[in-house]
């Protein structure tokens, strides 16, 4: 298949490359790079094909702040070229109800941010899922309606340092065959 981005990787790699870059050198990143990582994590499943997710793409100075403020201060989204704020639009969850906005929205969501870094790290930028936040401060810095709620705040540039791969419990430790055991 052809593509018009550049340094593609097989997933394999890909998976076992991307780290989260919490540390960024000045650079921009391409429009049609966070548009492209749009599509594909809109790829994601979604429980029902009801589309909830919802993405507020911040390069303004003064909203990064605002968003790493509300990221009980962490640096990454004042510091980044980019912030991709990923939302669920509680409205579409339909006949889901409750159990739509408590499970199947974050996990739609959070299936949506996969695919999104994963794109970021095959082209050869860094990004890091920020999940700690305080959800009124970062819906009154984007002007979110009610209805749409803000599930993670993902700052993406030029990687300033790749970090070492974690270290990970044994798989023989994780995984449990036919019950718990």
């Amino acid at each position: 298949m052809e593509s018009g981005y550049t340094n593609l990787m097989d997933i394999e790699n890909c998976i076992l490359g991307r780290r989260s870059v919490r540390v960024y050198r000045p650079g921009g990143i391409p429009d049609e790079v966070i548009e492209r990582g749009i599509e594909l994590a809109e790829q994601a499943p979604c429980a029902g094909n009801l589309q909830e997710r919802e993405y507020v793409v911040v390069r303004s100075r003064e909203v990064k702040e605002k968003l790493s403020s509300a990221a009980l201060s962490q640096p990454q989204p004042k510091e980044a070229d980019v912030v991709v704020v990923f939302c669920a639009n509680l409205e579409r969850m339909g006949n889901y109800g409750q159990r739509g906005a408590d499970l199947y929205a974050p996990q739609d969501v959070a299936a949506a941010i996969e695919n999104f870094l994963l794109f970021i790290h095959s082209q050869g930028y860094g990004a890091v899922w920020v999940g700690a936040f305080t959800e009124s401060k970062v819906s009154e810095a984007l002007d979110l309606p009610r209805y749409i709620k803000p599930m993670a705040i993902v700052p993406v540039g030029i990687p300033g340092e790749i970090p070492k791969p974690p270290s990970k419990r044994p798989l023989n430790e994780k995984i449990h065959y036919e019950k718990w055991e």
